[in-house]
């Protein structure tokens, strides 16, 4: 039930506000991936996918991106656990859950922007579906990315407070 209720928050914060923000015309953060971001290092991989996939598709609903968000949440649920794998440590419990006191703030950083490169990445390639302006689709990619890992910290730090 916590894991639907931060999903329901991340996408009405998606919806409601930074779906509105367009830095420099072109960079949308896509903030949705946070939830993604924060499963555990051992959550099955079929309700890691399921997660990620209707996480999309309630984005797509809400924002007409017609399937780009369910596509890249699922590109990015099925990534998530290698790219923990990377960054976790070597002697991890099964319940081990990625946070800013479990891997540090250095590695929590780089993991995050990792994996919001991939969301970016699957998202903005879907939605030019053409590489005329590739300048631009990568200046949505790597500046959403950017900006998205910076708000998954932020929020990292508001979860984790409140837990305390």
């Amino acid at each position: 039930m916590m894991r639907a209720g931060r999903f329901a928050v991340l996408l009405a914060v998606q919806v409601l506000i930074l779906n509105h923000i367009h830095i420099a015309g072109y960079i949308t953060p896509l903030l949705i991936g946070y939830g993604l971001v924060s499963f555990q290092a051992h959550a099955s991989r079929v309700g890691l996918l399921l997660w990620g996939f209707f996480i999309g598709v309630a984005f797509d609903l809400f924002s007409g991106t017609a399937g780009m968000a369910s596509a890249a949440c699922t590109l990015l649920a099925m990534v998530q656990p290698a790219l923990l794998k990377m960054f976790a440590p070597h002697d991890a419990s099964d319940d081990f859950v990625p946070t800013i006191q479990t891997l540090g703030v250095g590695k929590y950083v780089v993991y995050a922007l990792l994996c919001m490169l991939v969301l970016h990445a699957a998202f903005y390639l879907l939605d030019a579906f053409t590489l005329h302006d590739w300048v631009l689709t990568l200046l949505s990619v790597f500046g959403g990315a950017a900006v998205a890992a910076v708000l998954c910290v932020c929020a990292e730090l508001i979860v984790r407070k409140k837990k305390r």
